[in-house]
């Protein structure tokens, strides 16, 4: 990532402009001259239906005058063509060289600041993220390589928190360390919000395997390229993505490990493209996606393992007004997914024109509990179907909506599921009777 990262277009391998010699560029110049000269004459002389020229046997001293100033203002046409030729050549020169100073500068900040990415103090670490962004900014032509180099930051071995009995000097050497990681995830999330004065939103983030202990992305707004948290460990703190809007592109969360703090998806909207939870494990801490709207693209959990802490689709355990997470349009998949120990909560949502699909191999273990309280089924398609209740509780009572109902094949239904799909009837015939809801 040297002197090389970015080229004029106009030098050649020895980083000479591509100009023709000085001499073929003169012999084409004139020659091109001269036959437009002849093909005006020839042009004048048809219009004028080829008149004779009369030949005097002597020729006066005015004709030769003429004679002379016709050769004179030939030769300073010349000349003109000329100095026409080498002042083009020298602008060309001019602003090829120009290029290449703002190239060499370019890749000079580049390497200076990359530098500092390296140095033992936090606070020129920190310098080295705000001078890389400002470089992003005004190099458009490599900014997704200074990108890059901020995600690569992240990706960098991370010793997680000593906690309060380590020494003081490493608590504070850590927090350090931290806040210059949480200081890039600011500067990318400042610069896919809709106030960015130079937005980044279209290109590539790469956050593969990087550990996440805190950090915000809220307002963001994924709308192409593509972002990679595959992999990534969510293991503490808050990882905040709430507000944010994914609408196109793809975001994988593919083998992402949700394990402790919170990750905060709440009013996130995603209405496009491909966001990825597929082999995503979750077994600890809080991952919530109360008030988000899932209202085009495809939003994909099969073969997630939800085996610990609460994955939250609603608002059960809150008083607050109900605006809950809304599943309007696109596609929503769980099959194959493994809930076996902890609380996935869809109270309150409401599935109003998508398809939500548990088809497959989902399977529902001992100490799972999936909650519907409030919940209202009233369009599209939620999809049960081959999915394997053998233990915990999933419970469908108190839906507010049955008006559509999810779809099941198993027979042997866990009893709150029965006395779920038992609701269901009884509001259908109230229904029909006109009893108020």
């Amino acid at each position: 990532m040297g002197a090389n990262l970015l080229k004029p277009a106009r030098r050649g391998k020895t980083g000479e402009p591509k100009l023709w010699p000085i001499g073929v560029t003169l012999t084409v110049g004139i020659a091109a001259a001269a036959l437009g000269l002849t093909g005006l004459t020839w042009l004048a002389w048809a219009l004028l239906h080829h008149p004779k020229i009369p030949h005097p046997g002597v020729i006066s001293l005015h004709e030769t005058v003429g004679i002379l100033q016709l050769v004179l203002a030939s030769v300073a046409g010349a000349g003109a063509l000329v100095a026409l030729i080498v002042a083009y050549r020298r602008q060309k020169i001019a602003e090829a060289d120009s290029a290449h100073d703002r190239t060499r500068v370019f890749n000079e900040r580049f390497i200076a600041i990359a530098t500092q990415f390296g140095d033992a103090q936090p606070a020129v670490r920190l310098a080295g993220v705000h001078a890389m962004a400002g470089l992003a900014d005004d190099w458009k032509a490599n900014r997704q390589t200074c990108i890059d180099v901020l995600c690569a930051y992240l990706r960098m071995p991370y010793e997680p928190d000593p906690g309060e009995e380590a020494p003081a000097a490493e608590r504070r050497a850590f927090r350090a360390s931290r806040e210059v990681r949480h200081t890039v995830i600011r500067v990318i999330t400042a610069h896919l919000s809709g106030g960015a004065a130079v937005s980044w939103r279209g290109l590539n983030f790469d956050f593969t395997s990087v550990a996440f202990d805190g950090g915000s992305f809220a307002d963001a707004e994924f709308s192409g390229g593509t972002v990679d948290f595959s992999f990534a460990e969510f293991s503490g703190g808050t990882v905040d993505f709430r507000d944010a809007r994914f609408s196109g592109g793809t975001v994988d969360f593919r083998r992402a490990e949700f394990s402790g703090g919170m990750v905060a998806f709440m009013g996130a909207r995603f209405s496009g493209g491909t966001v990825n939870f597929r082999h995503a494990e979750f077994s600890g801490g809080t991952v919530n996606f109360r008030h988000a709207e899932f209202s085009g693209g495809t939003v994909d959990f099969r073969d997630a393992r939800f085996s610990g802490g609460e994955v939250s689709f609603g608002d059960a355990k809150s008083g607050l007004s109900r605006h809950f997470a809304t599943f309007s349009g696109g596609l929503v998949r769980f099959g194959g997914a493994e809930f076996s120990g902890s609380l996935v909560d869809f109270g309150g949502a409401e599935f109003s024109g998508s398809l939500v699909d548990f088809t497959g191999i989902t399977k529902y273990s001992t100490g799972f509990s999936v909650s519907s309280g409030g919940a209202r089924f009233s369009g599209g398609t939620v999809d049960f179907t081959d999915a394997e209740f053998s233990g915990g509780t999933v419970d469908f009572t108190d839906v507010r909506d049955w008006s559509h109902p999810p779809t099941f094949s198993q027979h042997d239904l866990p009893a709150a599921v029965v006395k779920g799909l038992e609701q269901q009837r009884n509001w259908g015939r109230e229904d029909r009777n006109g009893i108020e809801r």
